[in-house]
């Protein structure tokens, strides 16, 4: 398979799950994503087009594997982080301490 150098895509979010993005290559076209996750976007709200390449990294994705899900699949699903450390669990340095 020959590697794409640079590929189009739309995302978009869904009220349904804070932090849960859809990517797909061609605007409003969902028809390569299947019933199941389509479910968690009922009211697909895009966000905005992106054109990803290998020298250009994501903040949260691996370019390459979203590149390549795109590819193969038609769409990357993003998943919400991890929930962090509450903020009481976090140990503040002796000098923030007043």
């Amino acid at each position: 398979m020959s590697r794409v150098k640079e590929i189009s895509c739309a995302i978009y979010k869904t009220a349904k799950r804070d932090g849960l993005y859809l990517y797909v290559k061609e605007q409003d076209d969902f028809s390569d994503v299947p019933v199941e996750v389509m479910q968690q976007f009922p009211v697909p709200e895009h966000v905005f087009d992106l054109e990803l390449s290998a020298e250009r990294s994501l903040a949260r994705e691996d370019v390459l594997v979203v590149m390549k899900n795109l590819e193969t699949q038609g769409f990357h699903l993003q998943m919400p982080p991890k929930n962090e450390d509450p903020i009481d669990t976090i140990t503040l340095p002796d000098s923030l301490h007043g």
